[in-house]
Parts: structure tokens; sequence; C-alpha cells
């Protein structure tokens, strides 16, 4: 019933813990016919409480590392050329862009937030910058060549 590496030393794990069940709770049965059924019944319990634990851990479905296939790090060529086109039509739209929008991006990748991004660029209101990144994003996206 108990299988794997630590199979034997789960097996003494239920036999302490079902004697130690009996001894706490059950020191007043001394009766053998009362004491082995009670005795399988608690040890079954402890069984069933492992291989419920098991599975929600997932332990059963567990797939060694190395029986992984390993993913090739290096794209085909043609995943390569299509994200070099990308990148250029990229730089391209940003640079054909407002100096204000240039900025914007340029803080955005930065990962500033809208208020820090607001007293950088001297915004009156975070509103206006929010602006400003709704009007900057629909122009790139349109000189990029549209949503894809």
């Amino acid at each position: 019933m108990m299988k794997g590496a630590g199979g034997a030393a789960t097996a003494e794990d239920v036999a302490q813990d079902t004697l130690l069940v009996l001894e706490e709770k059950y020191a007043a049965v001394e009766a053998l016919e009362e004491l082995v059924p009670l005795a399988l019944q608690i040890a079954r319990f402890k069984v069933m409480a492992l291989h419920t634990k098991s599975l929600r851990r997932g332990e059963g479905a567990s797939v060694p590392v190395d029986d992984l296939p390993l993913a090739d790090p290096a794209d085909d060529a043609e995943a390569m050329l299509e994200r070099r086109e990308r990148l250029d039509r990229l730089e391209t739209a940003l640079l054909a862009l407002g100096d204000r929008c240039r900025e914007l991006f340029r803080l955005k990748l930065q990962g500033l937030r809208f208020p820090e991004i607001q007293q950088r660029m001297g915004a009156e209101s975070i509103n206006t910058v929010y602006t400003w990144d709704l009007r900057c994003r629909k122009q790139l996206i349109e000189r990029m060549g549209g949503r894809r």
C-alpha cells in the first residue's frame, strides 16, 4: 500500500501514529477483540489522510525535471525575423512621434508611475498625463500599422 523510497518509513509513521492515538484516546480499551479492529480502522484513516495529502500536493502526478524536454533557447529563423521586423517598425514609429510622447514612453519604460511622470514632465494634473498617454499610445499604434 505504501510505495516509493519512503514507503517503509511512511508505514512506520502510520503504525506509530496509530499506537499514539490508541494510547492517548483509547487507553480504556483492553479487550483484544475490540483493540485490533479499532487499530485497523485508525490506521486506515491515517493512510487515507496521507493519500489525500499526497493528491492535494500533486505528488502522484509530478514528473521528474530530468524527464522534461528542454526548450531550445534559440528561436527559429522565421520567429527571429518577425521579431526584428516588429522592433524596426517600433523604432521607426517612436522616432516619428513628438518629443512629449517619446519622453512619456521613456519614463514609463523606466518604471515611473503617472504621479512621478506628472512631476517630471511638469503637468498641472495627473489627468493631463493620462490624456497624453492615451493619445501617444494611439499615435504609436497608428504609426505601427494598426492594432494587431
